[in-house]
């Protein structure tokens, strides 16, 4: 169930502005970690603007999720600079470890975990980034002592 209270709150700081609802929807989407169906019809209904509408956005970009993630978001680079040296392994060993495959969540909603193209560090690669801190040159133990930092 969502804060009904909270979500008129957000609204209520774009009242009367035009061209907000992408921003409006950031703003949930970092409430509540995702765009719950419930805010979705609240801002529907006090905007006036068309589920669909708000759907397309929310579904068009990667920074909104229309699902449940988890508190701490993975992404792993999978840019040519970062496969050629070893993204590919990153990449399973953080799903291995965390039992779960890019575009999943474990189940303790601690952790989502997605592969990303080029993030624009390709000297530092491999790169995972978890929530916004960046980690660099990762190798097969790294993973491990990246995960523990935020377990």
């Amino acid at each position: 169930m969502v804060d009904r209270e909270k979500v008129l709150e957000i609204i209520e700081g774009y009242r009367g502005q035009d061209g907000i609802l992408i921003q409006l929807l950031l703003d949930l989407q970092a409430e509540f970690n995702w765009i719950p169906r419930e805010a979705i019809s609240i801002v529907s209904e006090q905007l006036r603007v068309p589920k669909s509408q708000i759907y397309r956005i929310a579904s068009f970009y990667k920074a909104m999720s229309l699902c449940p993630v988890g508190r701490h978001s993975i992404q792993v680079c999978m840019g040519t600079a970062c496969q050629v040296r070893g993204a590919q392994k990153v990449l399973d060993l953080t799903g291995s470890r965390l039992m779960i495959k890019p575009g999943e969540t474990t189940h303790d909603m601690s952790f989502s975990l997605r592969r990303v193209n080029c993030l624009g560090c390709c000297a530092m690669g491999p790169v995972i980034v978890v929530d916004k801190d960046y980690h660099g040159n990762v190798t097969a133990e790294g993973v491990d002592r990246i995960i523990e930092r935020y377990d």
